[in-house]
């Protein structure tokens, strides 16, 4: 696989027909669902042996929100990412912990 057809494909994943879904209706409310898509490619060879070397690609997405629309009126309601919160709560326990841990050190040396 070449280079370039490698590109294409990754630029072809990250179109913004990908990012947008299909919209659907239902009793008179429209959902247009978004993602965020993001990407890159890379690959390297020898000028010399054009078949030495490699490519390669990589894509993520993740929902982000959807655009609800009544009638006229056309609002966001952003996706919640439950495992992101889950996460960021740990990590702020764990720092909290270690600061407490560092604390009672300190104390427990001055005595």
């Amino acid at each position: 696989m070449r280079v370039m057809d490698v590109v294409n494909e990754a630029k072809g994943a990250m179109r913004a027909s990908e990012v947008f879904g299909t919209p659907y209706e239902k009793n008179g409310v429209t959902i247009i669902p978004a993602a965020k898509i993001a990407g890159g490619a890379g690959g390297g060879g020898d000028e010399g042996q054009p078949q030495a070397g490699g490519v390669g690609f990589g894509v993520s997405s993740r929902p982000v929100g959807a655009f609800v629309v009544k009638g006229t009126d056309v609002s966001w309601q952003p996706a919640l990412d439950l495992n992101r919160i889950i996460l960021m709560g740990q990590v702020v326990a764990i720092v909290a912990l270690l600061t407490a841990r560092a604390i009672v050190k300190a104390a427990t040396k001055r005595r």
